[in-house]
């Protein structure tokens, strides 16, 4: 019974928890009044057009950009040998270490009209006026956006492909179909779903981003859910903005559901590994060139130019770091990452641990509600937020409910967690799935029940996977931008934040390092999965 009241007082706080900011976006269109009207009528005269048909011309550049990056490099790898194949692998993964808005200070200053680029060109060939477009544009969103998103779409689809099923490749060779037809009829047609997904999810990753958007001048719905809360003042506004951001956010979440569930049908054979077909394609000297060049080029331009970039800045400044600043700056978001991994950690293990023990309609719609967060971008949690805070604080002043969600960091865990729950429940669910029930059944047996089936069995069978969802949840953190610009209390500036501020004010040799210190740590789990994915590979 005691175990019974500490779960459902889990689940009814963690309900509270994560759907408090969809409740409260939901609620204000229920404030609907003659004000509410005029500024939704406003909105659709003035901004909204805008806002929707840029939103929907990045995502639709963006899906083009990530699917022939992601599908072309995936297929490369996996259907061909050539020369550096094993080392594009996990290389090609690193550009998801890179925050898009980091990449879009980095190349601001280098191809800009101004920028040592065009200069060079201009010079060497005795030009006039602008060689490339504006860097800061919708264009140059979109390969922003591109190079470091492509890695989803390259991730799944290179586990389709290399899934793929054999038999059909190889009766499509005894039916006397060359190799391109057999790869663009037979191989590539099973990875749509796989690249379905990888593109849902590099768009939900376009529609929460705010730096790249803001940098650039983009009118997309997270920058206008910004400027009506912060600039306009106008709290309606902003909710409105806010619940459209998030009918869009949901369907492409439908949309990549959808795209998981047909993956499950992805013909497999335990004998792939010596069929003729699952062997990669042997290419001439001049085609494996190719492929290297390509692949060699996506790395240089998604991970490796950025890194050179934003270090020669840093190197050639004549300002001196502020090391002290820089020592806080990191430690408030080691701080904020580390309190935060904890708590997810903490509430996912014990909604997996209930949905293992009784997976009745309740733990499931808890699992369902907290995997819904991920989904939900910044400006979004923080609007969702702040609503029944303001209202609270105006029915019940002497509550103080505001200050604390304003001037301390509690706000702003609650918004991490809304967003990044969903990120540590999925790994620990995944290694819930590698424990057998036997081992429950074993140990009900021997009188283990309860919470103490949780600490004494289970946790360290899941050391490793409670490891990842720390660390994914910690990184994640580390670089959220929008929650954390709007929510972090005074003299709490994180290195997302500091980097935000010194590259809009045209400081990118002060922005270097906090910028770099972000790549450095989303290095960590991007280093992992490659080091996973040879480790599977080799088996």
């Amino acid at each position: 019974m005691h175990a019974f009241r500490i779960r459902s007082v889990v689940f009814i706080f963690t309900a509270l928890l994560i759907s408090l900011p969809i409740l409260a976006l939901i609620g204000s269109w229920l404030e609907w009044n003659a004000v509410s009207a005029q500024v939704l009528k406003e909105l659709a005269q003035t901004v909204l057009p805008d806002y929707l048909l840029t939103s929907v011309l990045l995502c639709a550049g963006v899906a083009v950009g990530v699917t022939v990056l992601g599908l072309s490099t995936a297929a490369a790898v996996t259907l061909f040998k050539f020369p550096g194949q094993s080392f594009f692998e996990w290389a090609l993964l690193l550009p998801m270490a890179m925050p898009a808005y980091v990449v879009a200070y980095a190349y601001t200053d280098f191809f800009q009209f101004s920028g040592p680029l065009q200069n060079f060109i201009r010079s060497t060939w005795s030009l006039e006026g602008r060689v490339f477009p504006e860097i800061r544009s919708l264009g140059g969103a979109i390969f922003v956006f591109s190079l470091t998103l492509y890695p989803y779409v390259y991730l799944l689809a290179r586990t389709a492909l290399s899934e793929r099923a054999s038999h059909l490749m190889e009766a499509a060779r005894l039916l006397g179909a060359p190799l391109f037809r057999r790869i663009s009829e037979v191989a590539l047609p099973l990875a749509r779903p796989a690249v379905a997904a990888g593109v849902a999810l590099a768009l939900m990753e376009t529609l929460a981003d705010f730096g790249v958007s803001s940098y650039f001048g983009i009118q997309t719905f997270t920058a206008g859910v910004y400027k009506a809360w912060l600039i306009m003042d106008n709290r309606i506004a902003a909710a409105q903005l806010a619940t459209l951001l998030l009918v869009m956010v949901l369907i492409l979440l439908q949309l990549e559901k959808q795209a998981q569930a047909r993956m499950r049908f992805t013909s497999s054979n335990s004998n792939a590994a010596n069929s003729r077909e699952a062997q990669p394609a042997q290419l001439s000297q001049a085609s494996g060139f190719a492929l290297a060049t390509w692949c060699g080029l996506l790395v240089f331009l998604g991970f490796a130019l950025p890194i050179m970039l934003m270090l020669k800045p840093l190197l050639m400044s004549e300002t001196i770091i502020p090391w002290q600043r820089f020592l806080e700056w990191s430690f408030n978001s080691l701080r904020l990452g580390g309190i935060t991994a904890l708590l997810a950690v903490c509430f996912s293990l014990l909604i997996a641990f209930s949905l293992r023990n009784k997976a009745d309609f309740f733990a499931r719609f808890i699992s369902q509600l907290v995997g819904l967060g991920y989904a939900i971008p910044g400006a979004v949690v923080v609007v969702g937020l702040m609503l029944p805070v303001t209202w609270i604080q105006k029915q019940w002043p002497e509550t103080h409910v505001g200050f604390w969600i304003t001037a301390s960091v509690l706000g702003l865990i609650w918004a991490y967690l809304v967003r990044f729950c969903a990120v540590a429940l999925q790994s620990i669910q995944s290694g819930y799935a590698r424990i057998p029930n036997s081992l429950d059944d074993s140990a009900r047996t021997l009188g283990v029940t309860g919470l103490a089936l949780l600490s004494r069995v289970h946790a360290p069978l899941l050391k490793r996977s409670v490891f990842a969802a720390a660390l994914l949840v910690f990184v994640d953190v580390m670089k959220e931008l929008p929650a954390t610009l709007v929510l972090r209390p005074f003299n709490t500036d994180t290195l997302a934040v500091v980097a935000f501020q010194l590259a809009r004010d045209e400081r990118l040799g002060e922005a270097a390092l906090p910028s770099l210190a972000l790549v450095a740590v989303g290095l960590i789990p991007v280093l992992l999965l490659s080091r996973a994915m040879r480790q599977t590979n080799q088996n």
